[in-house]
């Protein structure tokens, strides 16, 4: 689907409840000489915002920094290629495109866990909700005391030295608006403000700082605190899980840590610790 621009007047997108974002004012408001972000473009709507900087970045008409934005997305794309779809304008859907060259490849897997860091941290300064990191990559917000999904986080490689990291976040979608019962949004979670362009100013200076800090410890988790800020952050910690691996298997136990790889380990009834790099993850217990 090519990319619809958000130039002009256009009725479709008159939703007085959900204006539309202000590119103008993002970049006034993030982009600088000496910053991460090269440059913002907002999109009426789009398939993937992924797909689409992957193909930018593949073509060399993206440099780091690069951040696109959909009011709409009809092809989004979480884990294991499951849909995401949600009403114009009700979200926040974006992707950005980052080059840590100086980072080992072998650390890039952190990448999601530091975005999802990013997310909340941000999330919590301009929403004032509090939000969890259900691991590796969900963003969980409390709905009438219950853990919903309100969020989720996609990185993929670009090129060689890329790697572009897609955010979508619900604002605005009220109940009889969500795809499943157990999603949420930061309206039903009781959040202060709705505005996404302060929102999304708040995520991405967010993510700039952690990105920063990370790079600066050369990927380090231990060195920049993203490990134990994303384990203190992480709901999955503590609970009884169930891990959906690959190859049809399956393991039970408890979560104990996030070990330095950024995987998750489960110790099991028999006594042992296994680390999980991939996974669909299911909490068996509340916290």
């Amino acid at each position: 689907m090519t990319p619809r621009d958000v130039s002009g007047d256009d009725s479709r997108w008159s939703d007085l409840d959900r204006p539309p974002l202000n590119a103008a004012a993002l970049r006034r408001g993030l982009v600088r000489e000496d910053g991460l972000w090269s440059g913002i473009e907002v999109v009426a709507g789009t398939g993937s915002t992924n797909s689409d900087l992957v193909a930018r970045a593949a073509a060399g008409k993206a440099a780091e920094g690069a951040v696109l934005v959909a009011e709409e997305q009809t092809a989004g794309r979480g884990r294991l290629d499951r849909q995401w779809t949600a009403p114009p304008r009700s979200g926040l859907f974006f992707s950005v495109l980052l080059t840590p060259g100086d980072v080992p490849v072998a650390r890039w897997g952190w990448l999601p866990l530091l975005t999802g860091v990013a997310v909340a941290t941000g999330l919590s300064r301009a929403a004032g909700v509090d939000t969890a990191l259900k691991w590796p990559n969900d963003l969980l917000v409390t709905v009438g005391g219950e853990e919903r999904k309100a969020g989720g986080i996609l990185a993929e490689r670009a090129g060689e030295g890329g790697v572009v990291v897609g955010v979508g976040i619900n604002v605005t979608l009220r109940e009889d608006e969500l795809p499943v019962p157990t999603a949420g949004s930061l309206v039903l979670a009781g959040a202060v403000s709705t505005d996404r362009d302060p929102l999304l100013r708040a995520v991405l200076r967010s993510l700039e700082e952690w990105y920063d800090r990370w790079r600066a410890a050369a990927g380090d988790p231990a060195v920049s605190g993203l490990q134990e800020t994303y384990a203190a952050g992480c709901a999955t910690l503590g609970r009884t899980v169930r891990a959906e691996l690959p190859g049809d298997r399956s393991l039970v136990g408890e979560a104990v840590a996030v070990d330095g790889d950024g995987r998750l380990v489960i110790a099991t009834e028999e006594g042992v610790q296994e680390p999980v790099g991939a996974g669909d993850i299911v909490h068996l217990r509340p916290a």
